[in-house]
């Protein structure tokens, strides 16, 4: 029996480490104690350093500490010299480089480190790249890192082409590098601007924010589509590239302008729409009639909008009533510095000045013969991968979207066939899928009506499951949305100020929260959807000329004094089919 070890038993051991845990828990919780009752009265000494350190090298999440810490550095700002604290917060990187390598994605240590660098007397930047370097070469998706990066690059000005020369390095080792891919789109627009007047100076640093492709010359675009397709040929199922890719393929950002104005007598009404949701109030908007200013007080569409795309004002009474009589009006957006005029003719009732979706380039971007052809070429590649991936989700939402660049109505039949195989392929994300396809119906259904120049828009039957680009609608007087899959009227339906007839039949609406002060509706016909309480009907009692409403087929009707209640709510309807 002698000269053997004797092995402990599990219960010991537990035991042990038991113990142990409880052990380094009471100095812990010690230290811990001894911090706050040092914050507490107001010390910041060596010890309190000390102690911060102490803690931190355990669990560098404590925020509280490291808000004590540096409320102990700033203070010892005020009683170093300059080559004392210099020592100091060298001493502090050494320390934050330790808490980096127990949790290399802490959030208080990295911020920590942002917050010395800036404190700090003198920075070795070419280390802190450096650090950075080494840190994602470790994990290149640490995107505490790479937020760090950004700090210390536009600090030491490194070049932007030096910057990309690095994500090239990243992504030619990892294609899965979504960092990267984003870091990129970050840094082209800056080097490759569209104009060339409006580069940057060479060794400029990079910003923060996202860019967007459209900012980028066209022949560096050409360049990155043939670097993503490598990427997205080589591993079909990663993400990162499709990604990048579908940024490269995005719209420029619609210019900010006034895209609207309509002008109503009957109503003595002035509705304004815009390229974004606006804050029309308090000075926002001028209005202009014959000549003279006019004080008039504006509104969104609908109580709940701040901004809204669309805004309303009503006009003195009795200054464009007389159907005789000829008018002049402007509105200004002073803090865009442009303007919309909108003549009023004699005779005429009603009046609009607009842009329409084709000549505000709102679907698509104008594409060059070469762009054209290089997404033609990357449609076709797309197919020939389609054809070895039949099932690759990512291939088939890149072969919509440059189906969408090239030619939105000539391929919609395709589209709509892959967004089917969409649903099938990748189930759990069928919802998104139905509702980016509505968004594209629409968007095809918006440009037909524009040819033929009608003010009615007819969506029926089209697997619709959302509402989108509304504030394009502002002059549509019937619209069609029978036989979808809708389960609400948004608030946004309130845009379509000029509307006569709703005709929403065989869905699966359950409240018509959006069909707000719409002052010209007179029929909505709501045969054979989900409508159960006289709740969900409450937003019609705000549309004084609604004269026709159809309820048959919905849960409401079924109680024995529908439609007394109805009446009730609804005095104007003179026909009521329950």
């Amino acid at each position: 029996m002698h000269g053997r070890v004797k092995v402990k038993s599990t219960a010991q051991q537990e035991e042990e480490k038991r113990k142990e845990r409880e052990k380094k828990l009471k100095i812990y919780t010690a230290a811990r104690d001894a911090c706050f009752s040092k914050r507490k009265d107001g010390v910041c000494d060596e010890e309190a350093l000390h102690l911060t350190q102490q803690l931190l090298s355990s669990n560098p999440d404590f925020a509280t500490l490291w808000n004590y810490r540096r409320e102990i550095l700033m203070h010892q700002e005020t009683v170093k010299d300059e080559s004392e604290v210099q020592k100091m917060y060298q001493n502090e990187l050494s320390f934050l480089e330790s808490c980096l390598k127990v949790n290399p994605k802490s959030y208080g240590s990295w911020h920590h480190r942002s917050w010395v660098s800036e404190r700090a007397p003198q920075m070795d930047w070419a280390r802190e790249l450096s650090l950075c370097d080494r840190c994602l070469s470790l994990d290149d998706r640490n995107f505490h890192c790479w937020d760090y990066r950004r700090i210390v690059v536009k600090k030491s000005a490194v070049p932007v082409g030096k910057e990309l020369e690095f994500t090239d390095r990243l992504i030619g080792s990892n294609f899965s590098n979504y960092s990267s891919w984003h870091y990129r789109s970050t840094l082209l627009p800056l080097l490759h601007p569209q104009s060339p007047e409006s580069a940057p100076p060479s060794g400029s640093s990079p910003p923060s924010p996202q860019t967007h492709s459209h900012r980028v010359c066209e022949e560096q675009l050409l360049k990155e589509y043939e670097l993503v397709q490598n990427a997205f040929f080589t591993d079909p199922n990663d993400q990162s590239a499709w990604f990048y890719y579908r940024w490269l393929l995005g719209r420029a950002e619609r210019e900010e302008m006034i895209s609207c104005v309509f002008i109503s007598r009957d109503e003595e009404r002035v509705a304004v729409a815009f390229s974004r949701p606006v804050q029309a109030q308090s000075g926002g908007l001028l209005l202009v009639l014959d000549g003279q200013p006019l004080q008039v007080d504006w509104r969104s569409i609908h109580p709940r909008f701040k901004h809204s795309p669309v805004w309303i004002c009503d006009l003195p009474p009795g200054s464009i009533n007389n159907i005789a009589n000829e008018h002049n009006l402007t509105v200004h957006w002073p803090e865009k510095h442009t303007r919309r005029d909108c003549a009023l003719y004699t005779g005429r009732n009603e009046s609009w000045c607009r842009d329409s979706a084709t000549d505000q380039e709102l679907f698509r971007s104008e594409l060059s013969v070469e762009k054209s052809s290089v997404l033609q070429s990357e449609l076709q590649s797309c197919n020939q991968l389609l054809e070895l991936e039949p099932l690759n989700k990512w291939c088939l939402l890149t072969i919509i979207l440059l189906m969408r660049a090239l030619d939105p109505l000539g391929y919609e039949k395709e589209t709509l066939a892959h967004f089917q195989t969409l649903k099938e392929v990748d189930s759990m994300r069928s919802a998104y899928y139905s509702d980016l396809c509505s968004k594209f119906m629409i968007e095809n259904t918006i440009l037909k009506m524009e040819y033929a120049e009608v003010r009615v828009f007819s969506v029926s039957n089209k697997n619709l499951t959302t509402l989108c680009h509304l504030d394009q609608l502002l002059l549509i007087t019937h619209i069609n949305l029978s036989s979808n899959q809708l389960r609400h009227i948004s608030f946004h339906f309130s845009m379509l100020q000029c509307l006569k007839v709703l005709e929403a039949e065989n869905n699966c609406i359950e409240n018509l929260e959006g069909v707000y002060c719409l002052p010209k509706l007179e029929e909505v016909l709501l045969k054979n959807n989900n409508i159960a309480t006289l709740a969900a009907l409450r937003p019609l009692a705000t549309c004084p000329k609604l004269r026709l409403l159809d309820l048959r087929g919905n849960p409401v009707t079924q109680s024995a004094d529908a439609e007394s209640h109805l009446a009730e709510l609804l005095p104007s309807v003179a026909c009521l089919l329950l």
